[in-house]
């Protein structure tokens, strides 16, 4: 059981660390790139990655026939939103503040769902973990908040960063409702199957805006690597280890290791784009690990929830 629960741990960790790069992989797109093109195309090419994950093996593929239909359309409906308000929410108040509050909040979102509606709170090493980690988000969103602002602020969008910062808050509750109802659903079906059947519903819902918004921004090389790693490699693949992850830990634990989002976004900042190291950011990011390095003890533990 242990070691199940470790692959679990292990398993959504990578998921958040390729997630990590959507931030990075986004600024390298043409600064002219609509958000919500981004967000729906990420789904598309996801969705086309798990449909073929998915019918690589039999087992899978017999796995169509008994779908919670329900359940996956509701997901689906929570990652499509997900995906375009957390797009939204970072051309605002930009990448480092929308990642860290979208993914910071949704521990607290899931933490409370199962704890109001199934009366299920979270032991002393998941709440401190989730404390921790949680901390270390809050304190790299302040960071970056304080930048944001003022430099909204000299060009008069300071309310655009704070819109943002909202957007960010229900992006992070559609991202935990979507762990929570897949976590549901985990056993009804193998997960890549359920995770391709999720994607396809999340990418229909988004198509419209592909037919509403510009896409002349998508010319070149760059711009289709950019885009095509994000729908294969941070959304196709991620899910894939997501959601097999959550077959084996529980969702609010999930949600809590995916903190390790943030942490990979800003090395990647600090390694690739150039950004400066700070001591608050340092500090921030060691939160975060000591929760996660919890969490897992936590998840790990012989009598841990899986959902």
């Amino acid at each position: 059981m242990a070691q199940k629960q470790a692959l679990g741990v292990a398993a959504v960790i990578f998921a958040a660390m390729l997630w990590g790069t959507t931030g990075t992989t986004q600024a390298l797109l043409p600064p002219t790139r609509e958000p919500l093109v981004v967000g729906a195309l990420r789904l598309a090419f996801g969705a086309l990655a798990l449909v073929i994950l998915a019918q690589a093996q039999p087992r899978m593929r017999a796995g169509l026939g008994g779908l919670p239909w329900g359940g996956i359309v509701f997901a689906g409906a929570c990652i499509a939103g997900y995906n375009l308000l957390f797009f939204w929410a970072v051309s605002l108040a930009g990448v480092g503040v929308g990642t860290a509050i979208t993914i910071g909040s949704a521990p607290i979102w899931a933490t409370a769902y199962e704890g109001v509606r199934r009366g299920r709170w979270p032991g002393g090493w998941l709440a401190l973990g989730q404390l921790c980690a949680v901390a270390g988000v809050g304190l790299l969103a302040l960071v970056g908040a304080e930048a944001g602002a003022s430099s909204a602020a000299s060009t008069g969008g300071a309310q655009a960063v704070w819109g943002g910062v909202a957007l960010s808050a229900a992006s992070g509750a559609c991202y935990a409702a979507y762990s929570l109802a897949t976590s549901r659903i985990s056993h009804s079906a193998p997960s890549t199957t359920l995770a391709a059947a999720t994607f396809c519903v999340a990418a229909l819902i988004c198509a419209p805006v592909l037919l509403v918004l510009p896409l002349g921004w998508l010319v070149g090389v760059q711009a289709w690597a950019g885009v095509v790693f994000l729908g294969l490699g941070a959304t196709g693949l991620a899910y894939a280890f997501y959601t097999w992850g959550l077959t084996r830990i529980s969702a609010a634990g999930a949600v809590t290791l995916a903190l390790a989002e943030p942490v990979t976004a800003w090395v990647l900042a600090v390694t690739v784009v150039g950004e400066a190291l700070s001591t608050p950011k340092v500090l921030g990011a060691l939160l975060i690990f000591l929760g996660l390095a919890l969490v897992s003890i936590s998840a790990m533990r012989p009598n841990a929830a899986t959902g």
